[in-house]
């Protein structure tokens, strides 16, 4: 049995396959995750779920093999609306991967997402370790020095080298190239 919270509503998911599992799964609007067999305040059980890469998810066994449903994705298929077709991500805007309210969900393009990534707290915090270590030079593999140069490099129309013999030179992988390149990694350099 489960005892609803104030203002709290709940909706069945619906996904590939729900229709042979022995029980039903449903989330609320405050992020709440269930499993019942006829009704939610009679015989449903809240569920934890799995944290999966920061995410809560849930993890059913089902037939096409695809068990994990992430559970922010699906409050905000049951309880945000979409403004766009080209919205195909959700960001929690208080930062907070485990805050599954509808309130703190929102559709995004790729573009909203990667510019709200880039504002959440542990990311600035990130950059400005990031920051303290290319001072420091402890435990780099590049210098601040020959980040200017494989910028310069990547930047020259006429370059004649390609990523992976400038990775290969340098001991780094493409992709810190790549980070390099769109100011994820050395930015401030």
């Amino acid at each position: 049995m489960i005892k609803k919270l104030p203002g709290e509503k709940w909706k069945q998911l619906q996904f590939a396959g729900w229709k042979q599992l022995r029980r039903k799964y449903a989330v609320s609007n405050l992020g709440r995750c269930a499993s019942y067999s006829s009704d939610i305040s009679e015989d449903g059980k809240l569920l934890n779920g799995s944290i999966t890469t920061g995410y809560r998810t849930l993890n059913l066994h089902r037939a096409d093999n695809k068990g994990t449903i992430y559970l922010h994705r699906e409050v905000a298929k049951l309880f945000c609306a979409k403004q766009s077709t080209k919205n195909k991500f959700v960001i929690h805007l208080n930062h907070n991967k485990k805050d599954n309210r509808a309130a703190n969900l929102k559709w995004a393009t790729l573009e909203q997402m990667s510019a709200h990534q880039q504002k959440s707290p542990q990311k600035i915090a990130y950059k400005k370790l990031q920051k303290e270590r290319s001072s420091t030079q402890k435990g780099l593999k590049l210098s601040p020095l020959q980040v200017k140069t494989i910028k310069k490099i990547i930047q020259d129309p006429n370059r004649n080298v390609t990523y992976k013999q400038l990775a290969k030179k340098y001991s780094v992988s493409e992709m810190t190239l790549y980070r390099i390149r769109s100011g994820e990694n050395w930015g401030a350099v």
